[in-house]
C-alpha cells in the first residue's frame, strides 16, 4: 500500500478529486532571495483542512490552507504574497528574508 505522503501532491489532488472531495491547489509562481521550497512546488487541500506537499512551511503553510478553504468555498482564485516585508512578517512571513507568491485555485 502506497502513503500519500510520498506521492506527488498533484497526484493526490487527482485521487481526492476522484473520490469526491473538493480540492484546491497552491503552487509556487515566483520567488525572491531565500526561499524555503522552489517555484513550482504544491500543497493540496481539501474542504476538510487535510493537505499533501509543501509551498514553504510553518505559518505560511497555515495561511495558505486557510486562503485555499476559502477558494474552495467561492471558487475564485486567489494570489498571495508572503515576504520578511509585510508588517505580518513574524506572524506568516519568511524569517528567511526572502518573497514568495502562491497561486491558490479550485479544481474543476
Amino acid at each position: 500500500m502506497t502513503s500519500t505522503a510520498t506521492l506527488d501532491p498533484l497526484t493526490t489532488a487527482q485521487a481526492w478529486k476522484q473520490a469526491g472531495r473538493d480540492v484546491a491547489i497552491a503552487t509556487v509562481v515566483e520567488t525572491w532571495g531565500s526561499a524555503p521550497r522552489p517555484t513550482g512546488s504544491h500543497l493540496v487541500i481539501d474542504s476538510d483542512g487535510n493537505f499533501e506537499g509543501s509551498v514553504s512551511g510553518g505559518c505560511v503553510e497555515g495561511a495558505v490552507i486557510t486562503e485555499a478553504l476559502d477558494v474552495i468555498g467561492s471558487g475564485a482564485p486567489r494570489m498571495l504574497e508572503f515576504g520578511v516585508a509585510d508588517e505580518t512578517a513574524w506572524q506568516v512571513g519568511l524569517s528567511c528574508g526572502g518573497r514568495i507568491k502562491v497561486y491558490v485555485e479550485r479544481l474543476g
